[in-house]
């Protein structure tokens, strides 16, 4: 086998964004792909491609069928992948055809990356995500460890002690409402697998289903907790209510659990601008936050 070219951006930007700890990991790539084509009788086929925190070579198997060879970085977020994609068995979702978790290492059928919802009309890319959340919307399955009620306890200490520690960084009565919502509707939150990254350039076009979702973030909780990103993307075109009213969901709680993540992901912004010194370029926006947090209190 040809060795993984690793893509440069994603060489040069992962130690920034998983830390000093992902460099030895990234010297490895080339093998664990080597290691993985042998095993599964993989031929290589054009440039890898990359996304925030692993890297996808196109190759065929033995009797020429398409596929997509991830190789992803290891985290709490993304442990728990290869079961949420087995536990869709392909309805919704891109087919997980091999896996080797702890390596981080999965089969994938081929889609086509050229073709996210994200080129596709507000309103028409809206009716389909909401239509696939729908269909995603299983039972949890019992190995998911990660839950929205352990998310919610977890916020209660981190969100007020990051916020004093990024020398307070937006108004307090904010902060206060985020963890209110944890302490009220954290204990009762469900126990639905629900993808906290179901966002539009996460729809890729296929040609089992027209849409197949990939890279799911999964967790056990309230379906309304995935909405966040949903908002967030594309935020300068939206219109909020229209949106939350095609979800089908309850819109109180899509606000509350948007409150939260919106909070959340300032202090991650106040992070990156404190040890990196600026917000970077890349996803939506920091002031589209601002909104989300007004939006969620009106």
């Amino acid at each position: 086998m040809t060795p993984l070219r690793i893509p440069p951006a994603f060489a040069a930007r992962a130690p920034r964004v998983l830390g000093p700890e992902s460099r030895p990991w990234l010297a490895a790539l080339p093998g664990l792909a080597e290691k993985y084509a042998r095993l599964w009788s993989l031929t290589p086929e054009g440039e890898a491609m990359h996304g925030f925190v692993g890297v996808v070579q196109p190759a065929r198997r033995a009797d020429g069928t398409p596929v997509a060879l991830k190789l992803g970085w290891v985290e709490e977020e993304s442990r728990y992948e290869p079961l949420a994609l087995s536990t869709w068995a392909g309805r919704g979702s891109v087919l997980l055809l091999e896996s080797a978790p702890d390596e981080g290492v999965m089969l994938l059928e081929r889609l086509d990356h050229t073709r996210t919802l994200d080129d596709e009309p507000l309103l028409e890319a809206v009716e389909v995500m909401s239509g696939l959340a729908r269909r995603l919307a299983v039972p949890a399955p019992p190995e998911l460890a990660r839950t929205l009620r352990g998310e919610a306890e977890r916020l209660l200490e981190y969100l007020p002690e990051t916020w004093r520690e990024l020398g307070e960084p937006f108004p307090r009565k904010h902060l206060d409402a985020a963890i209110e919502v944890c302490r009220d509707l954290g204990p009762s939150a469900g126990r639905a697998l629900v993808n906290e990254d179901l966002h539009y350039q996460n729809v890729l076009a296929g040609q089992r289903e027209p849409w197949l979702v990939i890279d799911p973030k999964p967790l056990a909780g309230d379906l309304e907790y995935g909405v966040f990103s949903l908002l967030w993307n594309r935020f300068e075109q939206s219109i909020l209510d229209d949106k939350t009213a095609v979800t089908g969901l309850d819109a109180e709680r899509v606000k509350a659990w948007t409150l939260v993540r919106s909070v959340e992901n300032q202090l991650w912004f106040a992070e990156d601008l404190r040890d990196a010194g600026d917000l970077g370029d890349e996803g939506p926006s920091y002031e589209s936050l601002t909104r989300l947090v007004s939006w969620a209190l009106s």
